[in-house]
């Protein structure tokens, strides 16, 4: 059976609005986040190499605009006429619903005016069991659910199909990764406030089967005590 092999990646650095817990955003990277997403396709590459697998040439990532620039920009890198961009709702950050893109301030002023809900408890941005009481808002824990349930179908049918040793790219969201890695056994509970992703740079887990994953390469970034998820 052939080795199949899922590179997770945080997209590049973006416009982010200060302040603003919806990793919904619709902005585009920033010149720092093009230059990472170019410098990606070598340690792609590399790891290829390294353990002998070719790179699936259809590259998944999530609808936002920094992910999908990302992963458009490293497909030009590794060659263009090979490679390709698929879009998947599923690989999207942690939705806040129908607050999107309002600032933390708009947001508690919107809860507190609400006589149907009785404030925002502290600390409610990096909880993980959390949801705002907003239409389409979800948990931290609701989207690593999403993105994991993806992941698991998704390589489930490379590793049916695949001849040859290979590694699938997925570019998405950290919180969201971090979150799913937790449900696929790879991260304990507690390690999920503690880690973050690097932008652009990939965490490769082995497919095994559907409860079965190995960590490959890659490391996650240790996060400051008082830091708060973004995305």
């Amino acid at each position: 059976m052939a080795k199949t092999i899922a590179a997770l990646i945080r997209h590049g650095d973006y416009q982010q609005l200060l302040n603003t817990p919806s990793a919904h955003q619709p902005f585009p990277l920033t010149e720092k986040g093009f230059a990472q997403a170019h410098a990606l396709a070598l340690l792609i590459k590399e790891q290829g190499a390294r353990l002998n697998c070719q790179i699936n040439p259809v590259i998944a990532c999530s609808r936002l605009l920094r992910a999908w620039q990302t992963a458009d920009t490293l497909a030009q890198s590794l060659n263009s006429s090979e490679y390709s961009v698929q879009e998947y709702s599923d690989l999207a950050e942690r939705s806040v619903g129908s607050a999107a893109n309002l600032s933390i301030q708009q947001i508690t002023d919107i809860v507190q005016q609400d006589p149907r809900f009785n404030g925002l408890p502290k600390g409610w941005k990096s909880d993980s069991h959390f949801c705002l009481p907003f239409q389409g808002a979800e948990s931290l824990l609701d989207a690593g659910w999403r993105v994991a349930t993806l992941l698991r179908a998704e390589m489930q049918v490379l590793q049916q199909q695949s001849q040859t040793d290979q590694i699938k790219i997925f570019v998405g969201h950290g919180a969201a990764f971090r979150h799913a890695a937790y449900y696929l056994g790879l991260l304990q509970y507690e390690q999920i406030a503690q880690l973050s992703m690097f932008h652009c740079q990939p965490i490769f887990i082995e497919y095994q089967n559907e409860n079965s994953w190995k960590p490959i390469a890659g490391a996650w970034k240790e996060r400051s005590a008082h830091s708060q998820f973004t995305d």
